[in-house]
């Protein structure tokens, strides 16, 4: 088993990676010489546990753990990606899972994947839907071929983000909180696309707006003519995280979990003569880190990152320029979306 590496414990490194890395088993059997889960994150308290070895910095961590021997979950906000890689680059980690997005925008990314190439590092983006047995549902049906081509794809993602978005974070537009996990599945299922169109809306509250942050539209279309919309809304009262799959002969519509309190999706799947309604275990973050160190480790590879969550970054980079090039001040969420 490789080590582990947490860099940042925010909401992404302390309350979701560290909990999966302990669920598979890291961290424990320290007895028999297997390697603690190491943390670094200066601006945050570490909480004593004997799985966990806090480390003061990137460097410290280099001599708690064996660089050549680990995998690195990169937590840090979007905004700080190049300088964190760059440093464990020289220090020799090259195994690197780096949360979602790859890089804030095209300039970092076209830097982080220059650093890709010059220090040899093998970097995979979270996309925890693309390893969601709801998605691998949906695609087997459209690769399979027996309810036609592929139509459209639509997700909508709905939650109240009001208390983050006034704490401010390192999110600049609701395309960057929902919209990753949507467009990474996109790409998936129909292929490489162009966006055709996306909007902002801000965020009211009472006499408070919160530019660009209450929800989004994005439209995206793909080789052959299919093509994806993509709703989110931060202000919703009720959280949803909703696919609807057309196709030429019946319609999918697929529920990811919407919270952390339960792991289960849905998926109902209807034809001009059948209905058929099926819930089940989909812990997809889960899926992903086990999947990510089990090519880490030499297992079955996944050849087709990073360019996939690149793609994912450079669209939604396109998306935002259009969005935040409207003339006019960007509208509360109800009269935009």
């Amino acid at each position: 088993m490789l080590g582990a590496l947490v860099v940042g414990l925010g909401r992404s490194g302390a309350g979701l990676h560290l909990p999966v890395l302990r669920a598979l088993g890291h961290g424990q059997g320290r007895a028999l010489g297997r390697p603690p889960i190491v943390v670094v994150d200066p601006a945050a308290t570490v909480p004593a546990a004997p799985d966990v070895l806090p480390a003061l910095s990137l460097a410290h961590a280099a001599r708690l753990i064996n660089p050549a021997r680990t995998v690195v979950h990169l937590c840090t906000p979007p905004t700080a990606r190049l300088r964190p890689l760059t440093e464990l680059a020289g220090l020799g980690f090259t195994r690197v899972l780096v949360e979602k997005p790859l890089a804030a925008d095209e300039v970092e990314l076209a830097g982080v994947l220059r650093l890709r190439a010059e220090a040899g590092l093998d970097l995979l983006p979270v996309a925890q839907w693309r390893c969601s047995e709801l998605t691998r549902r949906i695609a087997a049906v459209v690769a399979g071929g027996e309810l036609g081509a592929l139509r459209s794809l639509s997700f909508t993602q709905t939650k109240p983000r009001f208390t983050r978005t006034a704490q401010g974070d390192s999110h600049t537009t609701a395309l960057d909180v929902e919209a990753p996990h949507s467009v990474a599945v996109a790409l998936h299922v129909a292929g490489t696309a162009e966006v055709a169109r996306a909007e902002l809306a801000d965020m009211v509250v009472g006499d408070r707006s919160h530019r660009h942050m209450g929800g989004a539209r994005l439209s995206l279309r793909h080789a052959g003519g299919v093509h994806t919309e993509i709703r989110t809304d931060l202000t919703s009262p009720v959280r949803e995280r909703r696919v609807v799959v057309e196709l030429e002969g019946g319609t999918l519509i697929g529920h990811y979990p919407a919270t952390d309190a339960d792991d289960h999706s849905q998926l109902v799947v209807r034809t001009a003569s059948t209905h058929s309604h099926s819930v089940f275990r989909d812990d997809s973050l889960r899926a992903l880190i086990a999947r990510a160190h089990e090519h880490f480790e030499g297992g079955d590879p996944l050849f087709d990152e990073p360019a996939n969550g690149a793609s994912v970054v450079t669209l939604l980079a396109r998306a935002k320029k259009l969005a935040t090039a409207q003339p006019e001040p960007s509208r509360p969420l109800a009269a935009a979306l």
